[in-house]
């Protein structure tokens, strides 16, 4: 880069960078694997997927980048604290497919109140599988959503009809029992769910997980996180969610995945400003070809990346995340 590029570019304030990434950590993962790495320069940070906290079950990576998608929203939402519009170039060298997007200070602008609003809600937003409270969505909630996801270039189709739900819960559920059975996905819950007094940093907690006897009305067949163990430690029965949606993209592509990963964290951290949450439903998707039965049985405009549905919940239950010590690579680690 030249030195008249660099005096055009704005450098990143000293002592910002552990700030910056912790923000984006706080961001929603398939598993809470947190599969995201840092690089920062002086006037840039990368982000770099990390393959190494890959599930086995998601063999084309697309989880591990919508994961990193999220992250990267977080990024930026921190960036707008700094009175900047982040400038995102998203896979900037296709020779690194690990290098998923470079960040830099924009144009100066103030942080509007919503994204205030949101960043404030990210130490509280968790991924919610217990109870919902019996009450609806707050007024207009679910259109506010629908604009976020459309901001980054993704769609979130409501789904509010019963047919469509049960056309849904019917492939979830079909999809669901080939694949608890498959060696891989076990093999991933072992490693990744964590058993009741756990200090681990990453995975998913016991207290975060339902359990798995049985349908509950209204809910979307879950993965069982349990596998028989007895961890589970939510309780069971309550109101269901007040409403189901799916994420879609245009396409099915790596860009397409980054892209739906920073739709989710947007949607996710406006509708945690209401104090609603969402319960993320990824495993059936896992196959390409149950995403495309998705989209052709419920006649989707988009390739569907994720299931959510949405809630009210008065809890503050986060997951723990790694620090920003273990998540920032030295720059002579290219």
């Amino acid at each position: 880069m030249s030195e008249k590029t660099l005096r055009e570019l704005n450098p990143f304030p000293t002592g910002c960078l552990d700030d910056l990434v912790a923000t984006a950590a706080r961001a929603p993962s398939i598993f809470n694997t947190q599969p995201w790495l840092f690089r920062a320069t002086r006037y840039s940070i990368e982000l770099y997927a990390d393959p190494t906290r890959k599930l086995r079950a998601d063999l084309a990576g697309r989880e591990m980048l919508v994961s990193c998608g999220a992250a990267l929203f977080g990024l930026r939402l921190a960036i707008r604290s700094l009175g900047y519009q982040p400038d995102v170039k998203l896979l900037p060298d296709p020779d690194r497919l690990k290098l998923l997007a470079r960040v830099r200070l924009g144009e100066p602008a103030p942080m509007t109140g919503l994204e205030g609003q949101m960043l404030d809600a990210l130490p509280h937003r968790h991924t919610h599988r217990g109870p919902f409270e019996p009450e609806p969505l707050p007024r207009g909630l679910l259109i506010g959503l629908q604009h976020d996801a459309v901001a980054e270039r993704a769609v979130l189709a409501l789904i509010d009809q019963p047919l469509a739900y049960e056309r849904l819960a019917g492939i979830v559920a079909q999809a669901g029992r080939s694949q608890e059975v498959a060696t891989v996905a076990r093999a991933d819950i072992r490693q990744w769910v964590r058993p009741p007094g756990s200090e681990a940093r990453d995975g998913v907690p016991a207290s975060a997980i339902p359990p798995t006897s049985g349908r509950r009305p209204g809910w979307l067949p879950q993965r069982d996180l349990d596998l028989g163990r007895g961890l589970a430690m939510l309780p069971p029965g309550g109101p269901p969610p007040a409403a189901t949606a799916v994420l879609l993209t245009p396409g099915d592509t790596r860009l397409d995945w980054i892209r739906a990963g920073q739709a989710l964290h947007r949607l996710l951290a406006h509708a945690a400003t209401r104090w609603v949450f969402a319960t993320l439903n990824s495993q059936p998707l896992e196959a390409a070809s149950v995403r495309e039965l998705i989209r052709s049985r419920l006649a989707l405009s988009g390739a569907p990346q994720l299931l959510l549905q949405l809630g009210v919940a008065k809890t503050a239950q986060a997951t723990a995340r790694r620090p920003p010590r273990e998540l920032i690579e030295p720059e002579r680690a290219r």
